[in-house]
């Protein structure tokens, strides 16, 4: 063939013509069609590449080597060409030439999962497991920010998800060791924001933020589950747990109509996560608050609850808050990831009836109710809730504003809110939802 000038068209399809043989003809055959493609078009990347490939899968490292070296000449840009050649120079034992051709691709493209997953293993023949975990754990990072995962990589990214693994709870030991005595010295400060911020960097947990529905209130911290001091009113609602307990059991009994499906979607709108408990008695509620207004016939039913409740800060909101009801969750169901409409207000479970085989997620933080024991939660914050056991849960929910905001703050939403409402009419969102 006489080396004229091809277009590329035409070299890709005396690339892919390479490809072919090189699977299906004998290996004399193949290397003997191969040098005619080459004579054909000796300058061109695609053709070079193609050949540089044949002869690796061939055991020709060395020429492999050459073809790679002399097609980055004509394209020093391609990323592939460059992980090529590391390739190449791995077969040959070249680690510094192996080294440079990665580092030439990723100047290129910094998320080149292949290039790293190589890098890392480079690493790890070198006796550098810390920078082979670091390596590797880029390559995992990059696939989760939406860099293609290489099908012929499963292998490679099984193993770095492996060596990662290892290197974590290597961390770990070394961290508790490390920090041991300032602990102690601590030991009677409340540790808990060190904790997670040591889990975050671990990475055993994940990074949660505030995804209200409907109204963000910024620059308030995300507090999965406030602390029990700034509540002191707790004590009082606790108190009360086994009547309240009882009013809720009775209601159960003698007024099983009053409660309803929680969920209840009208037809058109889409529901998604929440198909299975649309319009169902699994998941139901029996409200003594909705929307901001008493339920007289619940009240009346309820009295010990109402005046509980009535001692106790909640959320004041005309026509939307407070929401306040009894929670009841049938065996083995479980309620989907979800968060609610706003952050400007925080809601309060009291556990009243719990069978082992129940709990409850807020971000990162997993927690098993018990009887008596209230806490106080942003429910901005994804959530879950879940009931395996054979047994009814029940559990007294309702809704304070959040602490962080000022007074002033919560007279300013409370306007907002009503304002929306006012301006929505009847097709005003139902901000006090969850």
């Amino acid at each position: 063939m006489n080396a004229t000038p091809i277009t590329e068209p035409e070299a890709r399809a005396l690339a892919d013509a390479i490809t072919q043989v090189s699977g299906t003809r004998r290996p004399a055959e193949a290397l003997r069609l191969i040098e005619m493609a080459l004579a054909r078009a000796p300058e061109q990347p695609l053709v070079l590449n193609a050949a540089g490939g044949h002869m690796y899968r061939t055991g020709e490292a060395g020429r492999a080597r050459e073809l790679y070296e002399k097609a980055i000449v004509a394209d020093g840009n391609s990323k592939v060409l460059w992980l090529n050649l590391a390739n190449a120079c791995r077969a040959l034992g070249d680690m510094k030439s192996e080294a440079e051709a990665l580092e030439k691709a990723l100047a290129i493209e910094p998320r080149y999962v292949l290039a790293l997953l190589q890098k890392a293993a480079l690493m790890e023949r070198q006796a550098r497991p810390k920078s082979a975990a670091i390596l590797y754990e880029a390559a995992l990072d990059s696939l989760a920010s939406g860099a293609p995962a290489p099908k012929q990589a499963a292998a490679a990214l099984a193993h770095a998800h492996d060596v990662v693994n290892a290197s974590r709870r290597e961390l770990e030991k070394f961290l508790e060791q490390e920090v041991a005595a300032v602990r102690k010295q601590h030991a009677a400060a409340d540790q808990h924001r060190y904790a997670a911020c040591r889990d975050l960097y671990l990475r055993k947990r994940p990074i949660y933020h505030n995804q209200p529905k409907q109204i963000l209130f910024p620059y308030l911290p995300e507090i999965e589950f406030f602390r029990r001091e700034d509540f002191p009113w707790l004590d009082v609602l606790e108190a009360a747990t086994e009547e309240i307990a009882a009013e809720a059991l009775a209601a159960l009994t003698g007024d099983r109509a009053g409660f309803k499906p929680y969920v209840d979607f009208p037809p058109g709108t889409p529901i998604d996560d929440w198909v299975a408990l649309n319009h169902s008695s699994d998941w139901s509620v029996y409200p003594l608050w909705r929307d901001g207004e008493q339920i007289p016939e619940h009240v009346q039913k309820c009295p010990k609850t109402a005046a509980v409740l009535a001692q106790l800060p909640l959320c004041d909101i005309p026509h939307y808050a407070p929401g306040a009801f009894f929670s009841v969750l049938k065996p083995r169901t479980r309620l989907p990831p979800h968060t609610g409409t706003t952050n400007t207000r925080s809601i309060v479970h009291l556990p009243l009836v719990v069978p082992s085989g129940c709990g409850f997620r807020v971000g990162a933080d997993v927690r098993t109710w018990m009887p008596g024991n209230a806490w106080v939660f942003d429910d901005s914050i994804e959530h879950e809730a879940w009931n395996d056991s054979d047994e009814i849960r029940i559990i007294l929910i309702f809704d304070i504003w959040n602490p962080l905001l000022s007074a002033a703050e919560r007279d300013l939403v409370r306007a907002l809110t009503v304002g929306i409402g006012r301006y929505y009419g009847v097709d005003a969102p139902v901000l006090g939802s969850r």
